[in-house]
């Protein structure tokens, strides 16, 4: 689950990370009033979406020399004007794609006088088993960038979680971001706070870019991205009310009621598997043979008829969709489970694109038999590379 940058930052600030003032508006009128709660006289008009990029971005309705979804302002009223401009009007950046994400709030923010730009960045590191720091003096750019054109400015320091971070831990991290003075004492008393957070509100990512030393000398957040364990949040109601839907897709949100592990992808043919690894194995067979993948549909080993169908629904509802694959090895998901969800879906929701149906294992020739039976204009498979080949020439016509 992801969060809003100005919500990230209220989470850290709880923990006594150093941040700006902010006010996070919802409408236009709103921005007055929040920027006279600011000292000024620089502010800071941020669009609140959940993706990178947004400095960089562009909006559809806007002329091509319109600024970007991060503007400063050097007065209220320019405050103002920003606010109006960029309220409810679609953003796009590299990580949006062409679609964009329609702006629904902003956050205010108390500028700052900025000497450096820095990176780092928290995540779990699966090759030694811990959570690492990832450290850059290349703040304010794309990571990814800077990975492949400068990798030895990248720094790594994994964290033992029986000890915590430890002082030859810090003294790494500070050595790798130049830091002095007070700038590196602000750090010392900041990396142990962030490690802390990231640990008891079980978040898969915490990023902040740029991490900035002022002219003043001291450390502060400038930028904040959180994402959560989603398997972990029956453990933070706090976290849980943070969630903004309005930012999710639909089916999505809709695939969480039922406990699916559904991802919308771009392509033309919807994948309903159970097993994530065969679902891997699905989408990169329909990618072998030319085509792309709607979604990753993973409906697990112990789902029942109620939950197929329901998962059967949600990819019938994308528009993009013109031909299902569905790839079913019974285990202990039992494959005339499968065949009575599958059937009982189309019946309710009907059948207008090209269906193959591919079983093996539990139950298969009784799962074989319901389709079969069904009268329904279902394509049966005899294994995997089969299955593909079908759907694929399905939609081929």
């Amino acid at each position: 689950m992801n969060i809003h940058e100005y919500q990230a930052k209220a989470l850290l600030k709880s923990y006594g990370a150093p941040v700006a003032e902010g006010v996070a508006i919802f409408t236009a009128d709103e921005a007055e009033a929040a920027a006279k709660t600011l000292p000024g006289p620089l502010y800071v008009v941020k669009s609140q979406i959940h993706a990178g990029g947004r400095g960089k971005g562009k909006f559809k309705e806007l002329s091509a020399d319109a600024k970007g979804g991060v503007r400063l302002a050097f007065s209220i009223d320019e405050a103002k004007a920003h606010a109006k401009d960029m309220l409810g009007n679609t953003l796009v950046t590299a990580q949006t794609g062409p679609a964009g994400k329609q702006v629904n709030r902003l956050y205010i923010e108390d500028g700052a006088d900025i000497e450096r730009e820095l990176y780092l960045s928290l995540l779990v590191d699966r090759s030694v088993g811990q959570v690492a720091f990832v450290v850059s003096t290349e703040g304010g750019m794309d990571i990814e960038a800077v990975a492949h054109d400068t990798p030895e400015k990248i720094v790594n320091v994994a964290i033992n979680p029986e000890a915590g971070v430890t002082a030859a831990d810090l003294a790494k991290l500070t050595s790798a971001l130049k830091l002095e003075g007070e700038a590196k004492a602000d750090a010392e008393k900041l990396f142990p706070i962030l490690y802390k957070a990231f640990v008891e509100k079980d978040m898969s990512l915490l990023e902040i870019n740029p991490l900035i030393v002022m002219k003043n000398g001291r450390v502060r957040v400038l930028d904040a991205k959180v994402s959560f364990d989603g398997n972990a949040l029956f453990r933070h109601d706090d976290i849980k009310a943070l969630r903004d839907e309005t930012e999710e897709d639909a089916k999505e949100i809709e695939a969480s009621k039922w406990d699916l592990a559904y991802v919308a992808l771009d392509g033309n043919i919807g994948c309903m598997v159970n097993g994530a690894g065969l679902a891997m194995a699905t989408m990169d067979i329909i990618k072998l043979y030319g085509k792309e993948p709607a979604n990753f549909c993973d409906v697990g080993g112990g789902a029942g008829k109620e939950k197929v169908a329901a998962a059967f629904k949600i990819i019938t509802a994308d528009p993009k969709v013109e031909g299902i694959l569905v790839n079913i090895f019974g285990g202990i998901m039992k494959c005339d489970v499968i065949a009575e969800g599958v059937v009982a879906a189309v019946q309710e929701v009907g059948l207008k694109v090209p269906l193959v149906v591919r079983l093996e294992g539990t139950n298969v020739e009784l799962g074989k038999k319901i389709l079969n039976e069904s009268g329904l204009a279902i394509t049966a498979a005899d294994d995997l590379d089969d299955a593909a080949k079908k759907i694929v020439a399905a939609i081929n016509g």
